[in-house]
């Protein structure tokens, strides 16, 4: 069989390990999703074994995935894309998004010069914090660019600075602020700390920087974690707020929202994506206002998502 005829039959085989070894499906539910048999299901699921595709992720660059990033990485000028297969019966916001993520900081990671990274904050980073691997990396720095408190005093559950830095041995430098500060005056007064200058400084010198976007509808992560009131939320969407990346909230063209709550985000701002790569890890139909308006208005070079979040993204 020449390799033209073979690479559909791989792409099939990759798709249904996909399915079956990282989304959890039956065969009998790879094979209606396939519209195949139970046994071709099964035999797909053998092949994609045999041929080494199945490692811990699924190892083979399927074809609409290559494509839809391609398509996007040209249209949106950004330098690094992703694309992962969709489970069409899933409602997951991170199942394979995480993997691939953790696969992209996990290569960050295993350089030999030293880096900085910068980490932001929510469930879909979380999930692919999760997906590490225990690592020596006491070269590296790992730096928060949003606060580790939450507002009852707690520390921020999606926050995940620490975990990171028990996972990998490198050197962590958190941010001890509350994510939304009470006041534009309090947040002055906590970001002039000697304790935290330095923490903000590093923050900008970043050489890659991993966030999460949140969407602002009725359960925006914000709300929903209690970083922010209901009146609070209203009036974000009421300026036109479709998205935020560690409590910046921004409107459709990529443009942060004058006030409200922005005035008092204790967050460090984002890196420059001009002499630097920050990435956002986000699917999901939600998202999508959010993520459009922070890749159009560059707000991020680079995206992980699935392929139906990235048909949606260039069908916008």
């Amino acid at each position: 069989m020449s390799s033209r005829q073979e690479t559909p039959r791989l792409d099939e085989a990759a798709r249904a390990g996909w399915l079956y070894y990282v989304a959890g499906n039956t065969q009998d539910q790879i094979a209606t999703k396939l519209g195949v048999s139970r046994q071709t299901a099964q035999r797909l699921v053998s092949l994609a074994m045999s041929e080494g595709l199945i490692k811990v992720r699924v190892d083979h660059p399927i074809a609409s995935c290559l494509d839809l990033a391609a398509r996007l990485r040209s249209r949106f000028a950004l330098d690094l894309v992703e694309v992962t297969p969709s489970d069409p019966d899933s409602s997951s916001t991170t199942i394979g998004i995480a993997q691939a993520a953790a696969a992209e900081i996990e290569k960050w990671l295993r350089t030999p010069e030293p880096i900085v990274m910068a980490i932001g904050t929510g469930r879909t980073l979380k999930a692919a914090i999760e997906q590490l691997p225990p690592m020596e990396c006491p070269h590296h720095k790992v730096v928060s660019l949003t606060g580790n408190i939450s507002p009852d005093g707690s520390a921020a559950f999606y926050n995940v600075i620490f975990t990171m830095a028990d996972t990998i041995k490198a050197r962590s430098f958190p941010m001890p602020l509350p994510a939304i500060a009470s006041s534009s005056e309090e947040r002055r007064m906590l970001h002039s700390q000697p304790l935290i200058q330095p923490t903000l400084a590093l923050a900008a010198q970043a050489d890659v920087t991993f966030v999460g976007v949140g969407d602002m509808g009725p359960q925006a992560p914000l709300y929903e974690d209690g970083f922010i009131t209901e009146a609070e939320l209203k009036a974000l969407q009421k300026a036109g707020a479709v998205g935020e990346i560690v409590g910046w909230a921004f409107d459709r063209d990529g443009k942060l929202i004058d006030g409200i709550t922005n005035d008092r985000v204790a967050s460090a701002p984002l890196p420059s994506r001009e002499r630097s790569l920050v990435v956002a890890l986000a699917m999901g139909e939600r998202k999508l206002p959010g993520i459009q308006a922070a890749i159009t208005r560059r707000l991020v070079n680079g995206l992980i998502t699935d392929e139906r979040t990235a048909a949606g993204l260039l069908a916008g």
